[in-house]
């Protein structure tokens, strides 16, 4: 722009004094500016020097007509981290600074007639830095996301797989996970798209609820690892915006991260058995889906109706095993068990109400029924398996 010749030499002779007024003025006004270490000061002196540059440039070239657009290269004077360090709304302060001291030196920078024009021009300067800030931290925002979901894809896999405390520390400790106890794992379906953007809609609604969680999507499952949840089924309610249609299954809760593998185990095991119970809560326990992930071969399951079902009936005595036998085999009927056992209904009442108290199934209950019908089956047909 020939007409402002005299005024850009002016401003490019005073560019490294406008650069060391704007940081003193950022020290004079922003309090989290003063508290930033030394190199990181540094740095945005730096990106203060170029955006001075960066205005002589502008001005020289086509800005008249508005078209021409600030390069992000504004901002490479600073390493990357720098984004990561200081917030969009905290470098849009850092700009709006650096534009004032420069507008109060029009005066001295603008050759006598040229004030106006410099000042509008300057005006329309730091409207396109604004613009280049955002593409600057929206295409680092992609960034991060694609990697923060990789990283919590790797933490899932490693959870799932059983590594070591050390190899989850590890990797939970470069998410930032605080490890909030209980800490639940739960699976679902997952509502597709992107991964890294199927886990910012969970981030965000995990944030409404206030617990810490990361997850990975594998295939068309959504696994997800809650934190400081200290109702997890609740919790996953919450949350079930985020996942797809279908069962949610929550594994149970375990007071930290090395020790989520059971939890994991668990809720991938009721998911893959959940089409089972049609009618199941959605979400629901793996606990409650323990006949459901027996009938397709989850040993643990197994392992827990065997051992705590049947062999805690089994242990009490007092003809218990006996009765909840008869009782399921007459369906649930009072009068009926009664007269096979050859004893008052009221007889039948009371072990039942101790079966329910023994393990935590009513008899009388239909879905428990079912649950004490397939831990008996398993009783007898493993005998001696830890009973």
């Amino acid at each position: 722009m020939p007409a402002l010749a005299a005024s850009l030499k002016r401003i490019e002779r005073a560019a490294g004094t406008l650069a060391t007024a704007s940081v003193a003025r950022m020290d004079e006004v922003l309090p989290w500016f003063r508290g930033m270490p030394a190199d990181q000061r540094a740095w945005v002196m730096l990106v203060a020097q170029s955006g001075v540059q960066s205005l002589v440039e502008w001005l020289r070239g086509d800005q008249g007509a508005g078209k021409q657009q600030v390069s992000d290269e504004i901002f490479d004077a600073a390493p990357r981290a720098l984004a990561r360090m200081i917030n969009l709304q905290q470098t849009v302060a850092l700009i709006k600074v650096t534009i004032d001291v420069v507008e109060e030196q029009v005066p001295a920078l603008a050759e006598p007639g040229e004030e106006s024009a410099v000042r509008e021009a300057i005006l329309r300067y730091s409207r396109e830095v604004a613009f280049a800030a955002a593409r600057v931290y929206a295409r680092a925002a992609e960034t991060r996301g694609s990697w923060d979901a990789r990283l919590q894809a790797l933490l899932v896999d490693a959870l799932l797989r059983g590594d070591s405390s050390d190899v989850l520390a590890s990797r939970a400790a470069a998410l930032g996970w605080s490890d909030a106890p209980p800490v639940a794992v739960t699976v679902g379906r997952s509502p597709g798209g992107e991964a890294s953007a199927v886990l910012h809609a969970v981030h965000r609604l995990a944030r409404r609820v206030g617990v810490e969680v990361f997850g990975g999507v594998h295939g068309d499952r959504l696994v997800l690892v809650l934190g400081g949840a200290p109702d997890p089924l609740g919790t996953a309610e919450k949350l079930s915006g985020g996942f797809g249609d279908g069962p949610i299954v929550v594994g149970p809760a375990v007071p930290s991260l090395d020790e989520a593998s059971t939890s994991a185990r668990a809720a991938l095991a009721g998911f893959r058995a959940a089409a089972a119970w049609p009618a199941a809560p959605r979400p629901v326990a793996a606990q409650d889906l323990l006949p459901e992930r027996a009938l397709a071969g989850d040993a643990d399951a197994r392992r827990t109706l065997r051992q705590e079902i049947y062999g805690s009936v089994q242990r009490a005595g007092g003809e218990l095993l006996e009765t909840l036998d008869a009782f399921l085999t007459h369906g649930g009927a009072l009068e009926a068990t009664a007269r096979a056992l050859f004893v008052h209904p009221n007889t039948v009442r009371y072990r039942m109400r101790r079966v329910a108290e023994i393990t935590g199934y009513a008899p009388l209950s239909p879905r428990d029924a079912f649950a004490l019908r397939i831990a008996l089956a398993l009783g007898r047909l493993e005998p001696g398996h830890g009973v």
